[in-house]
């Protein structure tokens, strides 16, 4: 029985994550956590949505219909966290500025702002769950 469809998607997830941390690590140092979450480099949800059709895409060619219905829902995944998502975030920075604008002594929790992806944020993501997707299928698990 081949579990690597199982398999895949949360190794993905968590080298993406993991990944991401030392990332921000990097960058922010000790004020990582509070990093964690959605948006940043490499882009989780693209890595985790692109490793599939590109493991199926390795073990049995991109004829096979399952790379298509894989590869469209990474289209969607992806259109989503650069444009949606995106916009999401910055009206959240806009609201945030406004709260803090009108309350200034007594602003709400702020809404989180690092919500979308940039395209170099997606595209790390699209290359990491393709380079994934093509280990599982060496190793062949």
């Amino acid at each position: 029985m081949n579990i690597d469809y199982i398999i895949l998607p949360f190794l993905s997830w968590f080298v993406a994550g993991c990944l991401k941390f030392v990332i921000n690590f990097v960058r922010f140092g000790k004020n990582a956590l509070k990093k964690v979450g959605y948006g940043g480099l490499p882009s989780n949800h693209t890595t985790i949505v692109f490793s599939m059709p590109a493991y199926i895409g390795f073990e049995n060619g991109i004829g096979e219909p399952a790379f298509g219905a894989c590869l469209t829902l990474a289209f969607i995944v992806i259109m989503d966290a650069m444009d949606l998502r995106r916009k999401v975030g910055k009206h959240a920075a806009g609201l945030n500025a406004l709260n803090e604008k009108l309350n200034p002594s007594n602003a709400p929790t702020p809404l989180r702002e690092r919500v979308g992806h940039s395209p170099i944020e997606v595209c790390a993501g699209i290359v990491l769950g393709v380079s994934l997707g093509y280990l599982v299928s060496v190793a062949n698990l």
